[in-house]
């Protein structure tokens, strides 16, 4: 039997008093694709958002790289560090590939062992999901819920492929780039988009006999970031090394995350940052909305099948057939 909904006030005042409990369900209401639990969660985050102000400032950091560059072992090393100093860690992924194999990226948590049983972390698999954009709105919306819950630091995780870095990208403060020492041609297979995204780049794993590799590594990287467009930040990215299996260049790292923090809240491009992403997300929801509402009329399926095999067979003009169909949907001409 399926457990009964809280309230909007209920939702409210667990995750306000830190309920671990109430702040998943309440994630859980986020995924639903049921339009009463979307609503729902609506109300939640609105009256979340009215007392904003009233939380402490947090730090969205974005962590892409390739498979096998270490990502979990990095944030757990990271998140242990902070929750160490105090600081309360939230990791959130974005996985739209998660939907093929329909697991979770990060399965039972035994990727982040450590982590995930400090009482200072909260660790959430991605939901798996057909649209990256779908994904990335429920993480956005996720964000919210776990920084009115007091986790100050939320690390954002891509782990699927494509565009994943562009999204995570457009819903964090701080973007880095973890890559691997001694991958043969050091800039090969990585796309120059990603690289100009980055604000830290960190060769992982620069450990043992692999510690000459990872040096190598930083200072052609070190190079490539030379060649690249100013940032709108002002900020110049940071070539570090790191092993976060021994912990080494883990301090450096945040250092690095600090001093990003400090120069864009002082040039005033991290409040500029956030409410142009919030714009971007505006714009974005109201697309999928708009999307779903234009489909979904019973005008717009029944005169689109219609048309479709005439389009098909080439007795229609596909851009005539759009305007047909347009014509009969709500946002068709008066």
């Amino acid at each position: 039997m399926a457990r009964p909904l809280r309230t909007a006030e209920e939702y409210v005042r667990g995750i306000r008093a830190g309920d671990r409990v109430v702040l998943a369900q309440a994630i859980t209401l986020v995924e639903s694709a049921r339009p009463d639990h979307a609503a729902l969660a609506q109300d939640v985050i609105r009256e979340l958002s009215a007392a904003e102000n009233t939380h402490l400032p947090s730090l969205r950091i974005g962590i892409t790289g390739a498979p096998g560059a270490g990502k979990s072992t990095f944030i757990e090393a990271l998140g242990m560090h902070l929750v160490e100093r105090g600081r309360k860690v939230t990791v959130l992924a974005i996985d739209p590939s998660s939907s093929i194999s329909r697991g979770s990226i990060l399965g039972d948590k035994t990727r982040m062992e450590r982590l995930s049983q400090s009482e200072f972390a909260f660790i959430r698999p991605s939901p798996a999901g057909d649209s990256l954009g779908g994904v990335a709105r429920k993480t956005r919306e996720t964000i919210l819920l776990v920084e009115a819950a007091g986790f100050d630091t939320v690390f954002v995780e891509t782990v699927g492929v494509g565009q994943s870095e562009t999204a995570v990208h457009r819903l964090t403060d701080v973007f880095v780039l973890l890559l691997l020492p001694g991958a043969g041609d050091e800039l090969q297979g990585i796309k120059r988009g990603i690289v100009e995204m980055a604000d830290l780049l960190v060769v992982n794993k620069a450990d043992g006999d692999r510690i000459k590799l990872a040096n190598q590594a930083r200072a052609h990287y070190l190079n490539a970031t030379h060649l690249l467009p100013p940032k709108a930040s002002g900020w110049a990215p940071r070539v570090l090394a790191c092993s976060s299996q021994e912990g080494s260049g883990i301090t450096d790292v945040w250092d690095a995350i600090e001093e990003y923090r400090s120069s864009t809240s002082a040039n005033g491009f991290f409040d500029d940052n956030r409410r142009r992403q919030a714009q971007y997300w505006l714009q974005e929801a109201l697309e999928a909305g708009l999307h779903a509402a234009f489909y979904g009329h019973p005008g717009v399926r029944e005169r689109l099948a219609a048309l479709e095999q005439e389009v098909m067979a080439g007795r229609v003009s596909p851009f005539a057939a759009a305007e047909d169909v347009l014509r009969h949907s709500p946002f068709g001409a008066s």
